[in-house]
């Protein structure tokens, strides 16, 4: 099965074991959180057992789910192992759904314990194209792209066990942020990009076409390993007076208002979350031929897309926007119409009610 259909009759209301240890912040530890308060809007029994971290705790004790954590640590680590049995047994869930390499290794097999039913069901996510030897031994993988769904087939997955099921983000508005304050003119072309700094974000590319766009400023959210590089790069290709580097953000909101486009210049992205949020925004996109842009855009209406690693035609594909209102009018529409088809809140709980009825069918032969 690869893909989820949200228009499937539900049999019940399973209980949701949720497994993550996750980094300090980063983009699949806020989704983490924004289909757990999703689900739990929805009325699904959901319990958490995470690695410490106050914001997150937080975020999902707002929700009213109860949490457990553990340290989630290297090989040696036992503590984790002992925690998750004793919290499976005591929960009883139905599914057990762990996220990313981590924490799907500490998850026991199925069958064992717990679980209404005579035992529960593995599902492990992937956000990314992970090494599977971490997932082996769980029941159900499931992958935000398809292409994610075509390469652990690759990797030997069993197709029947393989699911499809996408992203979403959450319908938010704020006003613009002031530019005021960011040394921005009012009347100069904004670009906003946020991402991890991370060379496969290839955030040097943007600001080598930054280069090629004089009248242009672009804010750029994030943090990583390559802050200093870029600081440093937007220095040497002088554009630094240009750029307002606005380290990490909990509520990009406010700068994706203020942007006159979305860039994201990925050399590698499994989907990107943050172009979804861009369309919710109602911001024009550009995009590079990644393979997450190059799976959901399904005409160049949704966004333009342009080669990797070409600042050349990075810079013409965002001046063609920039200096056509009605072009970018008509990109912002038609990215928003593909938000509300595919990636809101109600269609992913749907997906996922379709999942967790998928898998229980299967494990009780029905």
């Amino acid at each position: 099965m690869a893909d989820t259909d949200p228009s499937s009759p539900r049999i019940s209301s399973p209980r949701i074991l949720q497994v993550i240890a996750g980094a300090e912040r980063g983009g699949a530890e806020a989704y983490f959180v924004r289909l757990c308060q999703a689900l739990a809007g929805a009325g699904i029994p959901q319990h958490i057992v995470m690695r410490p971290n106050a914001g997150r705790r937080q975020a999902l004790e707002n929700a009213g789910l109860p949490i457990a954590e553990a340290p989630f640590g290297g090989r040696l680590d036992r503590q984790t192992r002992k925690r998750l049995a004793a919290e499976i047994a005591a929960f009883k869930p139905d599914i057990v759904m762990s996220y990313m390499s981590r924490a799907s290794r500490f998850v026991p097999p199925c069958g064992r314990r717990g679980g209404r039913g005579g035992g529960y069901v593995t599902i492990g996510r992937l956000g990314g194209y992970y090494d599977l030897k971490y997932y082996r031994h769980l029941d159900h993988l499931v992958c935000n792209t398809r292409d994610l769904v075509d390469y652990v087939v690759h990797e030997g997955w069993p197709r029947e066990r393989a699911h499809h099921v996408p992203n979403f983000v959450v319908d938010v508005s704020a006003p613009p942020a002031a530019r005021r304050p960011l040394r921005t003119p009012d009347d100069a072309p904004l670009i906003f990009a946020l991402g991890r700094l991370h060379k496969n974000k290839a955030f040097d590319v943007l600001l080598r076409a930054l280069a090629e766009l004089p009248e242009h400023y672009l804010w750029l959210a994030g943090d990583g390993p390559q802050r200093q590089v870029l600081k440093s790069l937007a220095e040497e290709v002088g554009v630094t007076d240009r750029v307002r580097f606005l380290g990490w953000r909990d509520d990009p909101a406010p700068y994706y208002a203020a942007g006159d486009i979305f860039v994201l210049p990925s050399r590698h992205e499994p989907l990107g979350n943050v172009m979804l949020e861009a369309w919710m925004h109602a911001r024009p996109v550009v995009a590079t031929e990644s393979q997450g842009p190059c799976e959901i855009v399904e005409s160049d209406s949704e966004a333009l897309l342009v080669p990797v690693d070409d600042p050349a035609a990075l810079a013409a594909a965002i001046r063609s926007v920039t200096g056509d209102p009605e072009r970018a009018a008509q990109l912002a529409q038609a990215g928003r119409a593909a938000y509300e088809r595919d990636y809101t809140p109600a269609i992913a709980v749907a997906r996922h009610r379709s999942l967790f009825d998928a898998v229980l069918k299967e494990r009780h032969g029905r």
